[in-house]
C-alpha cells in the first residue's frame, strides 16, 4: 500500500493482501447453531463473536497482513447478509439453492418488496468493532455489489418501470452506505461483485438474452452502478474489487476469459484496484490486462487458490507474476488468494491450518518480489 506524502491518502492495496473471509471457528459455528435453536440469546452469540473476531484479527497480523477483517464471521453468506440490510429488502427460503458445479447451496434468497433504500444498516457496528480492535493495522470491510442485488433478487411486480429507475435507488443507497462506513473509519472499502461473470462466456450472455437482457447495455449499467456508488467517496478511502466466478465448498459457478469484458472492467471501472481471479484455466490468461489503461489502477493477481490445501509453488507464482508484469507494470501488481476461504459459512474445503499456510504463502511470495 503506497501512500502520497503531501495528502497521506491510500493509492494501493498491499502488496501481500487478501479477500477477506476465513473458515468460521467450530465454536462460532456451535454458538450460531445454539442461537437458531434458542439455546443462548443473541447477545450470547455477539460476545462469543467478538471473541472470536479478536483472535482472528491477531492471526492475520501473525500471519503478516498489514490489512485485517473480521472474516465475515457474523454472516452466514457472503452477499445476502448485508443486502437485507437496506430498506425493502428480506430474505426468504426459494424453492432451491443456487446452483453451483455438482452441488447446490441451502435455500435462501432476497426479495425486493418497496423501494431500496439506506436510513440505517445494521453491519455499519460490526465495522466499528472491527475497528476498535485493528490497533495498527487497517481495518478492510467488504460489501457486496450493488450489482448483486439486481442480480440475485426477485422483484415485486410493478415496483419498478425500468432497470434504470432501480439502479438509480441502489446508486443512492449505496452512497448512503459507504459514506456511513467512511464516517465511522473506514478507509479500505472492497467491493465483492460475482455477476461480471455472467458476461465471460457465451453461455453467460446467451442466459442473460433469455432473461430479455441486452448484455451491452446490462453491462454498462453494471459499471454505472459501480462508478456512481463510489463517486463521492472522499480522497482517501480506497475502493477495490473482487471479480470472482463462484466460491461454494471448493467449488465454482461460472468460467470464462475477463477477455469479453476488458474495456469495461480495466478500462472503465473508477476503483482503486481490483481483486482477480487467476487460480486456474478458468480465468483464461493475463491478455485482458492490456485494457489497463491507468497508472493508478493496481491489479490484485488471484494466483493462491482458496478452494484446495495444496501450496502453489513458489517459483511457479513468480513466473506468473512476471507474466502478468509484461501487461501491466510490477509496481502495480499486487499477490492474494482468488477469493475468500468461506464465501458462505460452511467454509471451502480445507483446514483452519492449511488456509493459514496459504496466507502465510501470499505474504512470503509478495515479500520477494517486492522487496
Amino acid at each position: 500500500m503506497t501512500k502520497t506524502a503531501e495528502t497521506n491518502v491510500v493509492r494501493a492495496p498491499f502488496k501481500g493482501d487478501h479477500v477477506g473471509s476465513f473458515l468460521r471457528p467450530e465454536r462460532l459455528k456451535e454458538a450460531r447453531a445454539q442461537k437458531e435453536n434458542g439455546k443462548i440469546t443473541a447477545e450470547q452469540l455477539r460476545e462469543i463473536e467478538n471473541e472470536e473476531i479478536t483472535k482472528l484479527v491477531e492471526k492475520q497480523k501473525e500471519a503478516g497482513l498489514q490489512a485485517i477483517t473480521d472474516g465475515e464471521f457474523r454472516r452466514s453468506w457472503w452477499h445476502f447478509d448485508f443486502l437485507e440490510g437496506f430498506d425493502g429488502v428480506e430474505g426468504y427460503t426459494p424453492e432451491q439453492g443456487l446452483q453451483f458445479t455438482g452441488v447446490d447451496t441451502k435455500k435462501h434468497g432476497i426479495k425486493v418488496t418497496s423501494k431500496i433504500g439506506f436510513s440505517d444498516h445494521y453491519m455499519i457496528d460490526h465495522f466499528k468493532f472491527l475497528k476498535s480492535i485493528a490497533g495498527d493495522a487497517v481495518a478492510k470491510f467488504a460489501i457486496p455489489s450493488p450489482n448483486m442485488l439486481f442480480f440475485r433478487a426477485d422483484f415485486e411486480e410493478g415496483l419498478y418501470t425500468s432497470d434504470e429507475e432501480l439502479f438509480n435507488d441502489l446508486i443512492a443507497a449505496y452512497q448512503g452506505v459507504i459514506q456511513a462506513l467512511y464516517d465511522e473509519g473506514c478507509r479500505y472499502l472492497q467491493i465483492d461483485d460475482t455477476s461480471w461473470a455472467s458476461f465471460f462466456s457465451e453461455e453467460g450472455r446467451a442466459a442473460l438474452k433469455e432473461k430479455g437482457h441486452n448484455p451491452e447495455k446490462l453491462a454498462s449499467l453494471c459499471a454505472r452502478a459501480i462508478n456512481e456508488s463510489i463517486a463521492k467517496r472522499p480522497n482517501d478511502l480506497l475502493v477495490t474489487m473482487h471479480i470472482c466466478r463462484g466460491n461454494y465448498k471448493s467449488t465454482f459457478m461460472t468460467s470464462g476469459s475477463y477477455e469479453a469484458l476488458s474495456e469495461t472492467i480495466f478500462g472503465g471501472l473508477d476503483v482503486d484496484g481490483l481483486f482477480l481471479e487467476f487460480d486456474d484455466e478458468r480465468s483464461g490468461g493475463f491478455e485482458p490486462l492490456r485494457s489497463v489503461n491507468r497508472s493508478d489502477l493496481y491489479v490484485v493477481l488471484g494466483l493462491i487458490t482458496s478452494k484446495f490445501s495444496d501450496l502453489e509453488d513458489e517459483e511457479l507464482v513468480k513466473a506468473r507474476i512476471e507474466e502478468a508484469a509484461k501487461y501491466v507494470p510490477l509496481e502495480q501488481l499486487c499477490l492474494s488468494p482468488q477469493c475468500g476461504f468461506a464465501s458462505t459459512e460452511e467454509g471451502n474445503n480445507l483446514t483452519e491450518e492449511q488456509q493459514w499456510e496459504k496466507i502465510r504463502h501470499v505474504v512470503k511470495i509478495a515479500g520477494d518480489v517486492w522487496k
